[in-house]
């Protein structure tokens, strides 16, 4: 057994808008005091985090004046380096301020959207210089509550405009910078344009670097549509586009609760650890997830603890799982191959074709075995309840 401590090769980050949140929500006020990014920063390296990701907001605020702006950068810049975290991570804000009331890319409004990308470059320039290798573009109010407002085709092409001015911006500056795109589906408008990760998908392959642009799907998103969030890391793993994850839990149909990983949707989570450890993906592990209103800063603490432990429990899990001969060996059987359809391997030519119209398949012996799903699943459930 594992203790299940953090370690640095382990990629836990946390945004400064994680274990920063003061708790507040739409009924209520705030419940706990602000903390500085530094004392953030502090925070993260005292429950053993690696990294802390950066939303420009939570660093600068708005309008702050130059000569402060570059006092808060040093500062920063000095609790990185006293405690080694690492910064990996940036992404602007652009969907608090009202300005955005109405989207940043996608706009109707010429000025806004070049504000939106004015203030994109600046993070971008600041994330970079601290060692962020990806920015991550989530359009919290690039959507819609009424399609009488603006033509869905020319916000298409609106955030297509964005996402290659700012490549263009990032190959001009000789940055070794990734983009990953946020899908969610609703909140805080009515409608949100690329709702899911299959959407930010099929939106990547029109642009003019597509090579440089992935996603960052996020737990909570998917399981707000109802989704399978492990489907959605599985494709934008097969599509080579998995740049970044965010980790939380949700709730299915709810509004975006954020709670700790694994906190409410154990299975899903198992499965979502089991295949990023067997693909061996590499990046950052980022909590997006804020602890509980109800909670202090001990409480924070205990809640960014929880995350990683959780990650780490799920992890052995899957090693357990992957070892255990009764899972394997029911595996083995419904994966077996007898060898009379290996003539496909390879793909199509016109002689395959021909074979494959004149084999003969024992439709009704095939269809009669059973699979042992539900074993294999029992099975499951014994291995996270730790009687395996």
């Amino acid at each position: 057994m594992t203790d299940f401590q953090p370690r640095p090769e382990d990629k836990f980050t946390f945004g400064l808008w994680t274990v920063g949140n003061v708790g507040r929500d739409p009924f209520g006020p705030p419940v706990r005091n602000p903390i500085s990014p530094v004392e953030i920063v502090h925070l993260l390296a005292e429950v053993g985090a690696y990294g802390v990701n950066y939303h420009d907001d939570d660093l600068i605020p708005i309008g702050t004046p130059t000569a402060e702006r570059e006092q808060i950068i040093r500062d920063f810049k000095k609790a990185l380096a006293d405690t080694g975290i690492k910064m990996p991570m940036a992404t602007a804000n652009l969907f608090s301020h009202p300005i955005f009331r109405d989207g940043a890319f996608t706009s109707n409004n010429p000025k806004v959207r070049a504000f939106a990308l004015q203030k994109t470059l600046q993070c971008i320039d600041i994330g970079y210089d601290m060692g962020a290798s990806v920015y991550v573009m989530w359009g919290g109010r690039e959507g819609t509550e009424t399609d009488a407002s603006k033509a869905a085709t020319d916000s298409v092409k609106r955030m297509r405009e964005a996402v290659n001015f700012i490549t263009e911006y990032i190959k001009s500056q000789g940055y070794n910078l990734k983009v990953a795109l946020e899908a969610k589906p609703n909140e805080p408008r009515s409608d949100i344009y690329f709702p899911t990760t299959g959407a930010m998908l099929g939106f990547i392959a029109t642009l003019d670097h597509p090579e440089m642009v992935g996603v960052n799907p996020e737990v909570a998103h998917e399981h707000m549509s109802g989704l399978n969030f492990m489907h959605a890391v599985a494709q934008a793993w097969d599509a080579g586009k998995l740049f970044h994850v965010d980790l939380n839990d949700q709730l299915f149909g709810r509004f975006d609760q954020d709670f700790r990983f694994g906190s409410v949707m154990l299975k899903q989570n198992f499965f979502l650890v089991k295949f990023l450890e067997d693909v061996g993906y590499s990046g950052s592990r980022h909590f997006d997830a804020h602890a509980y209103r109800t909670e202090d800063y001990a409480g924070v603490r205990d809640f960014a603890r929880g995350c990683m432990r959780t990650y780490l429990i799920f992890k052995e899990r899957a090693a357990r799982w992957n070892a255990d001969p009764e899972i394997k060996a029911i595996l083995e059987e419904v994966n077996a191959n007898d060898g009379s359809v290996d003539f496909l391997k390879g793909g199509f030519t016109p002689e395959k074709a021909q074979q494959l119209k004149a084999t003969e398949f024992d439709r009704d012996g095939i269809a009669a075995k059973g699979l042992a799903y539900e074993r294999l699943d029992q099975l499951t459930v014994e291995v996270l309840l730790g009687v395996r």
